[in-house]
């Protein structure tokens, strides 16, 4: 929203001094307009990166809970099944962890 209004803000003041002929007209439309409008689209354009940026560590902190949780998890039959020397055969993986695996591998921002 305040990228929005900072662009208006800043065509508004080109429009202002497209329109005037004095450079006494003109320092007010510069004024209003174009320092106005820069600090709105400084703000808007940090609001977004902070947005970003917090859907980020959002993503980071799911795949750390997934690494401390363990990622994957044996299937009971396969334990039972193998001896305590060699790894079970099969694997299962909950949609949970399929989920966090697919955002580890994601490049894609949500």
């Amino acid at each position: 929203m305040c990228t929005l209004a900072g662009a208006i803000c800043l065509l508004a003041g080109y429009a202002g001094v497209a329109d005037s002929q004095y450079l006494a007209e003109q320092t007010r439309y510069i004024v209003s307009g174009g320092i106005g409008g820069i600090f709105l689209l400084g703000v808007g354009a940090t609001l977004w990166i902070s947005a970003d940026l917090r859907d980020e560590w959002r993503k980071l902190d799911r795949i750390e809970r997934a690494l401390g949780d363990g990622v994957l998890k044996w299937s009971d039959e396969s334990v039972n099944g193998a001896s305590h020397g060699t790894p079970p055969a099969s694997v299962d993986i909950t949609t949970e962890q399929a989920g966090l695996a697919h955002a580890a591998n994601s490049r894609h921002h949500a």
